[in-house]
């Protein structure tokens, strides 16, 4: 071929991939990871597999509306179509600029799918994709077309169609055949079809108007009226079946100025603002929010510290026991069960495995909570962006009416990743400091994901957007409905498929920039941030994006406190986060009444006990409030602590089954006394020791609630030390993210898939000689010949330097087409440079079925 001379076009899709190069092969195995798993053999095999149902499905569900609304066209176009009549469908007959503009983006997007293939005098769309899109009976097109004339002629009467051209106006003809073309002809004719359309009744008109947009199917009687018997002997109706008659596609196509669709969607609907603040009032509306949400899922934890709640046979948390983390937490049930989600997607809970299974924290817990609290929140918000794990499917009921709880099976879905790394994006494409509408974000979400059939408000994509825009405001991500600055770093290293610089009209995009720090290093746990989540490029880029979220959030969120104000009504006043070891000793000291802005203790004889218990003395709590406190210390919370103290540890409880013991024998004489006493079952063994029929837990419980300060005491007599014992689960991962369908390859999995299916292709399609006494064998098996003739055959190539075509068997059995120049033959092995592993490789002798030289003009 003459180097001026055109190449011939693709007689097929394999064809049409052969003649891309290798950038164009990778757009298209990254854009549809589904056809790379497993490697294709060759370029005929990845064509067959982009082929099938399955493949094609999903790589529709991820086109936007105006390239479906292009494929759709081509659906109901001639097969195979020229680009201009694809033009006419999509931007009618008065040539929509827009449309005209992104037209072009439209048809190489599906293109590079290999949804269509061809050059654009023949455009064709994978047959599968035609199925799918064209107009049906069982399932009509999008595009309200009907059958076009010659399809719904099918099978009618010879006589009946000349019927009908002869009363359009037509010359009848001797066949069926060209009768049928020429009523499409007139109907496809503009001039010809507004002369006819001009003599019909007015009534007959509107039925046309009723049909024009959709469903062309409608209903007539066995005697039709005059306006629909006018249209049927013309052929503007056909019956299709007894008592319905269909719009052929033509005549819509007509009285639509040529449009396929009513409203073709060239450029994405924009995100309207709805309020527009200084950035600055944002951030600090997100850190207080993070902030919250840091103490919200740490007081979950804590709650559950000496071990939470049961695990369900069925697994998950009861209603019941969601409940009570509700009322602890003081918050809804829905937002209770959207941080006990969150806190297990950050693998901060797990079960502990036990006989009797319970929830408990992990010992990653007991790391998170002594990070700087802003590592604390991007480890947080990581989890909710890569989680596929949806609490606001909690209450819900799954296919089988089984109700779906907290922590419990069946909360994944996997398209939820995505979906929030859209909605920020989106969120980050406005002005710092601009919150959005609902309304807006979800119309562009689905315009770039559009349902292939009615859309609808409830769709599990729209409901995933409305949660993302809830929960992000939830846990700080947004501020007042904005994106907040440390969000925006966080989101920087993203690479997302459907990025914030999608081109208008295409699909296809820019990847997003990362922000960069030298040195930008995070220590995070290797289990909080699953490596294949949706959006994320590499360890180092996430590691910089979490570094500068840190380093933008660190000065925003308040810092803590050393000291409390102590009040005289038994209260202390914290008027913000305090240190952890003044916070935790405060937490058993007094019980926390009130939260917010500043947390209000209340010290109780119960709370003062709890400490002594824990083997604080009463000086030891007096200097500590006196060094914590910017207020003297009020006189009766010295009394209570010295009162409390005082009682503390003069009764002794012990092993026996159990005993007191106390050296005031009118103190035994008076729990003796107390009727509350008679389920402990005392009775005096010495002046100063009682004995009980219950355990030294029951009794103890028993005489406090009687309101006694027994201390418990070992078997040598000395005041055990109780401190609530912090349960915790086994080490635990976070739950792995669902992934929707196979992951995006990356480059070096791109780069050798290429190469074995580059390979792979040249093997099966090499020209070759056959072998003089070959063995006989169908087209496309494995090459045949005796050992004798492979082994003279590989010596030969080895002296001329060819390249040969064998058949090869593996170890395990699976047989293969290969090119290879042999280089050495000796010992019952051939070494080799093998095209398909672009490398140098030794095989057997006996494990090679045969050989055939390559023909000449390959060679």
């Amino acid at each position: 071929m003459s180097s001026d001379e055109k190449p011939s076009a693709p007689r097929s899709l394999a064809e049409a991939l052969r003649a891309r190069d290798d950038a164009s092969l990778a757009a298209l195995l990254r854009a549809r990871p589904d056809l790379v798993t497993p490697v294709p053999t060759d370029l005929t095999q990845l064509a067959t597999r982009a082929g099938t149902r399955a493949s094609v499905v999903r790589a529709l569900e991820h086109l936007d509306r105006f390239t479906l609304q292009t494929a759709e066209a081509l659906a109901v176009a001639a097969e195979p179509a020229a680009y201009e009549e694809l033009l006419g469908l999509m931007a009618g007959d008065a040539r929509d600029a827009a449309v005209v503009a992104a037209l072009p983006g439209a048809v190489a997007v599906l293109r590079e799918q290999a949804l269509l293939w061809g050059d654009d005098d023949r455009l064709r769309l994978v047959r599968t994709a035609r199925e799918l899109l064209a107009p049906s009976p069982q399932h009509p097109s999008p595009t309200g077309l009907g059958p076009s004339v010659r399809e719904a002629t099918a099978g009618m009467s010879p006589g009946r169609i000349q019927e009908i051209v002869t009363a359009a106006g037509l010359a009848s003809t001797h066949d069926s055949v060209s009768a049928v073309t020429a009523l499409a002809s007139l109907f496809s004719d503009r001039r010809r079809m507004s002369a006819l359309l001009s003599e019909a009744p007015a009534e007959s008109l509107e039925v046309l108007e009723r049909l024009v947009w959709g469903p062309p199917y409608g209903q007539v009687t066995a005697d039709p009226a005059a306006r629909l018997r006018w249209l049927l002997d013309r052929g503007l109706l056909l019956p299709t079946a007894p008592g319905t008659v269909v719009m052929p596609r033509e005549v819509a196509l007509h009285l639509r100025g040529g449009h396929a669709h009513r409203r073709p969607e060239p450029v994405p609907p924009a995100v309207e603002a709805a309020a527009a603040r200084r950035p600055q009032v944002v951030d600090a509306a997100a850190a207080g929010q993070a902030y919250t949400a840091l103490a919200t899922v740490e007081e979950l934890l804590k709650d559950w510290d000496e071990g939470g709640p049961a695990v369900l046979r069925a697994g998950g948390l009861s209603q019941r026991d969601l409940k009570r983390t509700a009322v602890a937490l003081d918050l809804s049930e829905p937002m209770a069960a959207f941080w006990v989600e969150l806190a297990y997607a950050a693998g901060l809970i797990a079960s502990d495995g036990e006989a009797d299974e319970r929830y408990a924290a992990t010992p990653f817990f007991d790391e998170w909570v002594e990070r700087p609290p802003a590592e604390q929140w991007v480890l947080l918000a990581q989890a909710w962006l890569a989680g596929t794990r949806t609490p606001g499917l909690i209450g819900g009921r799954d296919a089988k009416e089984r109700t779906l709880s907290a922590l419990g099976p069946g909360l994944d879905r996997s398209a939820a990743p995505e979906v929030r790394r859209r909605v920020l994006t989106l969120l980050a494409g406005l002005p710092e400091g601009t919150a959005p509408t609902a309304e807006s974000v979800l119309a562009r979400l689905a315009w770039e994901r559009p349902l292939r059939g009615p859309q609808r408000d409830d769709d599990l994509r729209s409901r995933l957007a409305r949660w993302t825009l809830s929960e992000a405001e939830l846990l700080g991500i947004t501020g007042r409905g904005a994106l907040s600055s440390q969000a925006r770093a966080l989101l920087g290293a993203a690479a997302h498929p459907h990025g914030p610089a999608a081109d208008q009209g295409t699909g296809s995009v820019r990847d997003a920039g990362s922000p960069q720090g030298p040195g930008d290093k995070l220590p995070f746990h290797h289990h909080t941030v699953p490596a294949h989540a949706p959006g994320l490029v590499s360890p180092a880029e996430r590691a910089a994006a979490s570094a500068a979220a840190v380093r933008l959030l660190g000065p925003l969120l308040p810092e803590p406190l050393d000291h409390v104000l102590l009040q005289a009504d038994l209260t202390a006043v914290a008027p913000g986060p305090l240190h952890r070891p003044l916070a935790d000793v405060l937490g058993v000291l007094a019980d926390v009444e009130s939260k917010g802005g500043a947390t209000v203790y209340r010290f109780t004889p119960g709370s003062v006990r709890r400490a002594l218990d824990a083997g604080r003395s009463a000086s030891d709590l007096h200097a500590f409030l006196a060094e914590h406190s910017r207020t003297p210390v009020p006189q009766p919370l010295t009394y209570l602590i010295d009162d409390v103290a005082r009682r503390h540890g003069h009764l002794r409880v012990g092993a026996a089954s159990a005993y007191v013991r106390c050296d005031d024998d009118a103190m035994l004489n008076e729990i003796l006394a107390d009727k509350r006493a008679v389920a402990l079952r005392l009775r005096r063994l010495a002046p100063t020791v009682l004995a009980a029929q219950a355990d030294p837990a029951a009794l103890l419980d028993g005489l406090r609630a009687m309101g006694f300060a027994p201390a418990a005491e070992s078997a040598e007599g000395d005041v055990l030390i109780t401190r609530a014992d912090a349960h915790r689960s086994p080490p635990r991962t976070a739950p792995e993210p669902v992934p929707e369908g196979p992951p995006v390859p990356d480059g070096t999995l791109l780069a050798a898939a290429i190469r074995a299916i580059r390979a792979g292709d040249l093997a099966s399609t090499a020209p070759r000689k056959p072998a003089e006494d070959a063995i006989a064998q169908a087209p496309g098996a494995l090459p045949r010949t005796s050992p004798a003739d492979t082994l003279a055959t590989m010596q030969a190539a080895v002296l001329t330097g060819e390249a040969v075509w064998i058949g090869y068997v593996n170890a395990e059995g699976s047989a293969s087409q290969r090119v290879i120049a042999p280089v050495r033959v000796e010992g019952g092995f051939v070494t080799a440079y093998d095209h398909t592993a672009d490398e140098v490789r030794t095989y057997p002798l006996h494990r090679i079925t045969g050989v055939a030289e390559l023909a000449d003009d390959e060679a």
